[in-house]
C-alpha cells in the first residue's frame, strides 16, 4: 500500500490509538501535535495522501487549518478528516465550511478509522 497519513492532534493517546490502527492496516504514518508543525510534512517533497485532523487544538484550530490548506495550490488537493467529538451535525457544518472531506467521531475504534480513510481515498 505505501500511503502516508498525517495524523494531527495535541493528545498523544488519539495519535497513538490512530498511528497503531494505521499501520496494523499497512499505511505509513507521521504525526504531529498541532497545525503549526504538520506543515513540515504537509509541504514537503514527500507530501501525505490524507490528513486526519483534530479540531480542537492549541494555535489554530483544525477546521481554519483545512480551510487555510485547502485554499492553498500546494495542499488543496490532500483529503482531509476532521477528528472530533462533537456532534454529527456540528460536524457536517465544520466539514463543509472547512472544505473538509469528512469526519470522524471521538470516541473512535481502530475499525472505524481505517474504514474511514480507506473510502476517503478510494473516493479519489
Amino acid at each position: 500500500m505505501n500511503q502516508t497519513i498525517l495524523i494531527i492532534d495535541d493528545s498523544d493517546l488519539v495519535l497513538a490509538m490512530a498511528r497503531d490502527a494505521l499501520e496494523d492496516a499497512g499505511y505509513r504514518v507521521e504525526t504531529a501535535t498541532n497545525g503549526i508543525e504538520a506543515n513540515r510534512f504537509i509541504f514537503s517533497r514527500q507530501k501525505p495522501d490524507l490528513i486526519i485532523m483534530d479540531i480542537m487544538m492549541p494555535m489554530l484550530d483544525g477546521n481554519k487549518k483545512a480551510k487555510i490548506l485547502k485554499d492553498n495550490e500546494l495542499s488543496r488537493d490532500i483529503p482531509i478528516l476532521l477528528l472530533s467529538s462533537k456532534s454529527d451535525e456540528e460536524m457536517r457544518e465544520l466539514v463543509r465550511e472547512a472544505g473538509a472531506d469528512g469526519y470522524i467521531l471521538k470516541p473512535f475504534s481502530p475499525a472505524q478509522v481505517v474504514a474511514k480513510v480507506r473510502s476517503c481515498l478510494a473516493s479519489r
